[in-house]
């Protein structure tokens, strides 16, 4: 049995194997012992941080109660002027320049430039040039306040380089200015207006304004020849005017020829002229894409309505005719045409001495005739009058080398009036079904629709008959509303119409534009004609019918109204 189990354990190893059993747990508990004591030891350093981080947030708390006091009133304030980044100590900085090591500010305090620190509170990209900062006693920047809110008004005559301006003052004096954070940002465009201030030589910010001088320019505007009827033999003049020089200056120049520098579209009113100057400006555009090779026309239209530019102080009016010519003049340098539209040109550029307003013509006409025939030449820039009182307007403004071109806008004839018609009553309109079906097409009911108009609006009859002329020579001439007609008059009757037929939609649910509808619509329309004055003057009857001066002359003190309104025979009820 003994045999099947081994041989027995000697007993001197077992006693061994104790006592290296006894020896390991006695190493184990010698080494928890320094656990425990290692702990112990830094559960003590802990402690210590926790006072030493209460004695620190206490000094820090302490620190900035300082530092509030020191930002107390009274501080000084000073402007930014440019601010300098900390270098390296000398033993650390390659170079024998002046050791710095904290980040500087080069402020203007009272009228002197001073270089100050920096506290570590305050961030230098905050410290942006022409921002207002706060130094205490020590000339310390403790804070950053904003920009000046105030300042006088300058336009932006050229941009000198990044940060600088050649800006043009309201007395015309020019200053070159630094550009303040925002505006480095922005970058500002010449022809801007831009708030300055003169004590610390910062052109702020961009000014938007209501102005004259700052009406923005019209890119290319949507008007072409196309979109204006009745008119051929003027466009026509127009273009050899314009286009001809613009497209071929070197045949101009071979022949000794200048390029007209303006023209003055006048006639009654209502009959395109400022849809003529706008066309100008487009075709002039799209020429001088064609010529230079660009895909996009580029081109300008600035729109000046006389009223609005005249100024109850003394010499604003003229000013603002400077700044006019001064930004068209930018826009041409780059090559760009620009065409300045003066509306109701007579307004602004009266008869000198004439009495017939405050004379503040005497000044105003020679600042445009300056600017017409000033030492800088209008290359790319042509203006454009409008008036329907060319009478009014100062012969100095007139003659030859000026306005070269004049072009009489008169009121349409029955075929002019129906190209104007045929703009706004088109084929992809809602018409009426018995119309087309009658006429065989769409086309052909438009034209039917065309010719009704026409027939009604330029019919002479007694319905019609409007005023009775007596010339000094014996002759009489009787008007028809026909006589008064216009562009804007036939869109009015085309507007009245469509009107007319939504309502019958409406009421009667058959849809579509009829002949009934038009012919209506003249009737109304003549009745309720608004561009007629209420003068008993018959040279006002005469120029506002589009009679010439001739014959305006020739008129006696003889007028005679109808009284019978467009559509009432005489006898019937009004």
């Amino acid at each position: 049995m003994s045999e099947q189990n081994g041989p027995p354990a000697d007993p001197e190893e077992t006693r061994r194997a104790l006592v290296n059993a006894q020896r390991q747990v006695n190493i184990l508990r010698d080494q928890k012992r320094g656990l425990d004591r290692q702990l112990a030891a830094a559960g003590t350093q802990n402690q210590k941080l926790v006072r030493l981080l209460d004695a620190t947030r206490t000094e820090i708390a302490q620190l900035k109660r300082a530092l509030e006091n020191d930002l107390a009133p009274p501080l000084s304030q000073g402007t930014v002027l440019q601010a300098n980044p900390g270098r390296a100590p000398v033993g650390e900085q390659s170079g024998s320049g002046p050791a710095v090591t904290g980040p500087t500010l080069d402020v203007l305090v009272a009228g002197r430039r001073m270089r100050v620190a920096l506290s570590p509170l305050v961030n230098l990209s905050a410290c942006e040039p022409g921002r207002q900062v706060l130094l205490d006693q020590n000339y310390v920047v403790g804070a950053v306040l904003g920009h000046e809110q105030t300042g006088e008004i300058a336009t932006v005559k050229e941009i000198v380089d990044h940060d600088r301006v050649l800006t043009v003052g309201r007395s015309g004096e020019e200053r070159v200015l630094l550009l303040a954070g925002p505006l480095r940002r922005t970058r500002p465009q010449i022809g801007d207006a831009v708030s300055i201030d003169h004590r610390t030589g910062f052109a702020l910010e961009t000014v938007e304004r209501t102005d004259v001088e700052q009406l923005v320019l019209e890119e290319v505007p949507d008007v072409s020849y196309d979109d204006i009827g009745g008119l051929g033999p003027q466009i026509e003049q127009i273009r050899d005017a314009v286009e001809l020089p613009f497209v071929h200056p070197e045949l101009y120049r071979e022949h000794g020829l200048t390029p007209p520098k303006g023209i003055l579209l006048y006639g009654p009113p209502g009959n395109g002229k400022t849809l003529i100057a706008k066309a100008v400006a487009r075709s002039l555009a799209e020429r001088a894409a064609a010529k230079a090779g660009r895909d996009k026309a580029l081109g300008y239209f600035l729109n000046i309505k006389g009223p609005e530019l005249l100024d109850k102080y003394v010499g604003e009016t003229e000013r603002q005719i400077r700044s006019i010519f001064v930004r068209a003049r930018e826009q041409a340098a780059r090559g760009i045409p620009v065409v300045v539209f003066f509306d109701e040109m007579d307004s602004l550029f009266r008869v000198r001495g004439s009495g017939l307003s405050s004379d503040v013509e005497t000044t105003i006409v020679p600042q445009l005739l300056t600017e017409i025939d000033g030492v800088e030449r209008l290359d790319n820039v042509i203006v454009v009058g409008a008036t329907n009182r060319e009478d009014m307007i100062d012969p100095a403004v007139l003659r030859p080398g000026r306005l070269d071109v004049k072009i009489r806008i008169d009121r349409p004839d029955a075929g002019g009036a129906r190209e104007i018609l045929r703009l706004y009553v088109r084929e992809d309109l809602p018409l009426r079904q018995d119309e087309v079906d009658a006429a065989g097409s769409r086309r052909g009911a438009v034209d039917t629709l065309v010719d009704a108009a026409v027939a009604r609006m330029y019919e002479r009859s007694p319905e019609t008959r409007f005023l009775h002329l007596s010339y000094r020579d014996g002759t009489e001439e009787t008007l028809h509303f026909g006589d008064f007609t216009s562009g804007a008059v036939i869109r009015n009757v085309v507007d009245r119409a469509k009107k007319q037929a939504i309502k019958d939609l409406l009421t009667t649910g058959v849809r579509g534009l009829s002949r009934a509808h038009l012919v209506r619509a003249v009737d109304e329309e003549f009745h309720e004609q608004q561009d007629l004055p209420n003068t008993a003057n018959p040279e006002d009857w005469a120029r506002i019918s589009g009679r010439r001066g001739d014959t305006i002359a020739d008129l006696r003190m003889v007028l005679h109204r109808d009284p019978h309104p467009a559509g009432m025979r005489p006898g019937e009820d009004g």
